[in-house]
């Protein structure tokens, strides 16, 4: 789903920055991450403060049964409703992300997942890390793809046992996440518990990310070598099985052009009131004693 937001300038939950490759997740006044990119950019150390409250109100069971009789879980129809859903919720949140410009809030059209990373927040998710962007001998556990801003549940706990029951049921609700560019990670909006009871299942969740549209103009140019390139195979295509391989060949533009109009544009950045020295000094009061080593 592609939406168009007027406002406003300055959202309830966004990123500021200041020198020295330190940024810091602002929910209203209050931090709920801090962060600080290495200077290798090969990762980032993290910090969780424990502050963040989902901007999206608790599902109702109800609601996600009816979402799941008006159409197959995981389908076409039943992902753009969650997203029409959780695109209006977001545009009355005063503590969510968006800010004026346009908007996707869609499944992962880039193949940003890898199946062998899905289990490790459950095992692997504490509230000061590390996420590794390229590997570079980094400890494997720390090669993760969505970094949750609170910590998950118990697989136990009340409400994720009931998140259980409705997973094998094949009701559960997606989880809405957000690109952000400078942690070069989506981080989980709201499904936190959702995420734990689908992966206690064995699961992997259904996931909607929410990010800023890349520019018209970049979007067309992007497009311009797959449509080339798709005319060109298309055009020497002859004999009995040229409408198959035609097809197929279309399959592919579709799914490329898709992918390329999905791809996400930097998250914008604030800048941090007080610069490196009072974000030094409101890392000392939320989260004392983080020393993250980032000049590795």
């Amino acid at each position: 789903m592609r939406m168009r937001v007027e406002g406003p300038v300055k959202p309830g939950l966004r990123v500021e920055s200041a020198d020295g490759r330190r940024l810091v997740l602002v929910q209203g006044e209050v931090p709920v991450l801090f962060a600080r990119q290495r200077a290798t950019h090969r990762g980032l150390h993290y910090a969780r403060t424990g502050r963040y409250v989902s901007p999206l109100a608790p599902l109702r069971a109800e609601q996600a049964r009816s979402y799941a009789e008006f159409a197959e879980p995981g389908s076409e129809e039943w992902t753009e409703r969650w997203a029409a859903y959780a695109g209006s919720a977001l545009r009355a949140a005063a503590d969510g992300p968006l800010h004026e410009g346009e908007w996707h809030l869609a499944p992962d059209a880039n193949r940003w997942f890898v199946d062998g990373n899905w289990p490790k927040p459950l095992a692997h998710d504490p509230d000061r890390g590390h996420l590794t962007w390229f590997g570079y001998g980094d400890p494997v556990e720390d090669a993760r793809d969505l970094l949750p801003l609170r910590a998950l549940s118990h697989p136990e706990a009340p409400r994720v046992k009931a998140y259980r029951r409705r997973f094998r049921e094949g009701v559960l609700p997606p989880v809405f996440a957000w690109w952000v560019s400078g942690f070069h990670s989506p981080v989980v909006l709201d499904g936190h518990d959702r995420l734990t009871a689908t992966l206690a299942e064995g699961g992997r969740p259904a996931v909607l990310i929410l990010s800023r549209a890349a520019d018209a103009a970049w979007v067309a140019l992007a497009s311009a070598g797959p449509v080339r390139e798709y005319e060109e195979r298309t055009a020497a295509l002859d004999g009995p099985l040229a409408a198959t391989r035609s097809a197929h060949q279309s399959r592919r533009l579709a799914d490329a052009l898709r992918a390329i109009d999905r791809s996400p544009d930097l998250t914008r950045a604030w800048p941090y009131p007080g610069g490196p020295t009072a974000w030094d000094a409101a890392v000392a009061a939320h989260v004392p004693g983080w020393a993250p080593d980032a000049d590795g």
